[in-house]
Order: C-alpha cells, then sequence, then structure tokens
C-alpha cells in the first residue's frame, strides 16, 4: 500500500510516498481502507517542526480521514465489514476528562496517521460516521470539527441569543460559525480579507471586522456587541490576538484557546482577566463521545463542511503549501482513489 511518510528530517520537501505492506487485524482491531483525508494547521506545525514540534521519523503524518471497514478481528462488535467510519484523534480518549495517557494516542505523531491506504486500528478508536456527509466531508471532522464543537457546545455551552466571535476563516473556525448559528448564536468574524469575509456572510454570519484596516479589534467588537462584549471567543490566533480576545469578551464571558498562528508566548493583562470574570479554556480536540454527540447534531441540522480545494494522496507537498500561505477557506482535503 502506499503510504506518505516525513523521511529523513522534517520539512513539507521531505513528504514521501512510500511502500509499506498492508495490515492485518488482529483481536479487538480492524483494518480501515483510506477514502479520504484533511489537514489542519497541527499537521503542518508537525510536518514542519513549527514551535519545537518534533517526533519520531519516518512519520505518517494527518489525524483526520474517513475510510471503510475491509477487516474486522476477533471479539470486534462496535463496527463491521463495509461501515463507514472516522478515526478518533485520540485513539485513548474515549469519554470522560483527558489524561496524560490519552492525550498520548494522537493520530498524525505520535502514532501513525490517516495519509496511507490502509490503517490498522482499535476498534474502540474509531466513529461511524455521519449518514448525510461524503467522505471527504466526514475526513474534516476529527480534529477541526470535534474542536470547534468541544470549543462552543461542551465547554461554552453555548445557547440561543449568545454572541460567538471567532478568528479567521480555517476549519476550526468555520466549524465554530456552524454550530453556532445551529444553536441559534450571532456570530462575528474577522479576517483580513473582505472576500473571505463575504463568504461567511453566506454561512449565516452576522457580524465583520477585518483586522487588517481595523486592528483594535477588540474596541470594535465592543462597539458591534453595544459596549457589552462578545459571550465567547473561539482563539485561534495564539500570542498576538488572546489579548484582544481579553478585552473583546464581555464580563463573564468564555475564551476558548485553541490555536498559535501567531506564537505561543506574550505578556498578558492578567488583571483583565480577573476583573473580567472570564472563564478560559485550553482545547485540545475531544474524545470520542463527544465526537459522537456532534454527529448527531451534524445529522439532525444536515451541516456540511466547507472543502476549499483538494489533492490526491501523491500530492501532499502541493496541499501542505496551500496551507502553509494560509490562501484556503475552511478545510484542504487529500483523497486516496
Amino acid at each position: 500500500m502506499r503510504a506518505m511518510e516525513i523521511q529523513g528530517d522534517f520539512g513539507i520537501d521531505n513528504l514521501k510516498l512510500a511502500e509499506r505492506e498492508t495490515p492485518k487485524a488482529g483481536p479487538g482491531e480492524i483494518v480501515i481502507r483510506m477514502k479520504a483525508a484533511s489537514l489542519n494547521y497541527r499537521d503542518l506545525a508537525t510536518v514542519a517542526a513549527l514551535h519545537g514540534v518534533r517526533g519520531q521519523l519516518p512519520l505518517v503524518p494527518l489525524s483526520d480521514g474517513c475510510g471503510e471497514v475491509v477487516e474486522a478481528g476477533e471479539g470486534v462488535t462496535r463496527v463491521e465489514v463495509g461501515d463507514r467510519v472516522a478515526p478518533s484523534f485520540f485513539q485513548g480518549w474515549i469519554s470522560g476528562a483527558p489524561t496524560l495517557e490519552a492525550l498520548g494516542t494522537s493520530l498524525g505523531g505520535p502514532i501513525d496517521g490517516c495519509a496511507q491506504d490502509y490503517m490498522r486500528l482499535s476498534a474502540e478508536g474509531v466513529s461511524k460516521a455521519p449518514d448525510n456527509l461524503s467522505d471527504e466531508e466526514v475526513a474534516c471532522l476529527p480534529c477541526a470539527g470535534l474542536t470547534a464543537w468541544r470549543a462552543l457546545m461542551v465547554e461554552g455551552r453555548v445557547k440561543p441569543g449568545d454572541t460567538v466571535l471567532v478568528q479567521g476563516t480555517g476549519g476550526v473556525s468555520i466549524f465554530a460559525l456552524q454550530f453556532a448559528k445551529a444553536a441559534g448564536a450571532r456570530v462575528i468574524v474577522t479576517s483580513s480579507s473582505d472576500a473571505k469575509l463575504e463568504r461567511t456572510r453566506e454561512l449565516g454570519a452576522d457580524m465583520f471586522i477585518n483586522y487588517a484596516k481595523t486592528p483594535d479589534w477588540a474596541t470594535e467588537t465592543r462597539k458591534l456587541t453595544g459596549g457589552r462584549g462578545v459571550d465567547h471567543i473561539v482563539e485561534v490566533g495564539g500570542a498576538e490576538t488572546f489579548q484582544h480576545s481579553i478585552m473583546a469578551a464581555r464580563l463573564g464571558g468564555h475564551i476558548a484557546v485553541i490555536g498559535l498562528l501567531s506564537g505561543m508566548m506574550k505578556d498578558l493583562n492578567v488583571a483583565a482577566i480577573f476583573s473580567q470574570n472570564l472563564k478560559i479554556s485550553g482545547i485540545t480536540v475531544g474524545s470520542r463521545t463527544m465526537f459522537e454527540d456532534m454527529s448527531r447534531a451534524i445529522v439532525a441540522n444536515d451541516i456540511h463542511p466547507v472543502i476549499d480545494q483538494r489533492f490526491g494522496l501523491e500530492d501532499a507537498q502541493e496541499a501542505f503549501r496551500t496551507m502553509e500561505s494560509a490562501s484556503h477557506f475552511g478545510k484542504i482535503v487529500l483523497n486516496h482513489a
């Protein structure tokens, strides 16, 4: 079978197609014929060793995918041959609170990920795919979709009438926009591109801030909310945006800290955090139970992931360079056909 590996050293140029032996299912295991996979910023950080992210090589990247069960080992009852499934981002996080052990079981590093034709996994490490989505759409869910779901619906408990601010138009942010609208919330979107902001209007976004034109977007956010501030912020920017998020949140508001696009370290106004009585949640994707709750909501509301560009597995380098350019809107997908 084919597998896309990071070989020799980290870097997009070192992504190479390799031949591997097709796996066989042991007791409690399944083999999945992968149909599609998707890219996340976390995958780019892994491949390019950004922010000090490094691991053992060779490594098959990509945490997110969708495939068909083609073999089930002895004792497997959760799924059967022919089922469409999505591998869990954390293979060992089934339910409850995260543990150190569970968070060490992520696909795409340290465990070989979805950029391969076949995967052998524990039957406990997959969930059945939502029936209303294509293979490509399902492949967008395990990291980006679940991260947005946990941020807003599990930790934030968004309710009708809340105001949610999402930063940018990448995978997590677009999912957050979709989930927030399905929950009856109003959504503010920030972006440096008027064209991308206009596209979010088509998805139901209510208010828009071009931060290239309005660098002090926290003050603009308060103007848009009548001075109150927003109930929830999906914070994907990191060091350079977090202080703005603190100032944009309402008294008692919630900031879901997810990304580090602009770096990891920055001085903070600690007084503003406690004086505003803010709730700050660190989000590292979610559990299998959360994924299955999200899938039911996706079917009930007929939510479809937004896919910007598609590439073949063999064109993974080009796909990663597209992500590196930050020109995409929504998700980038690899097809295994």
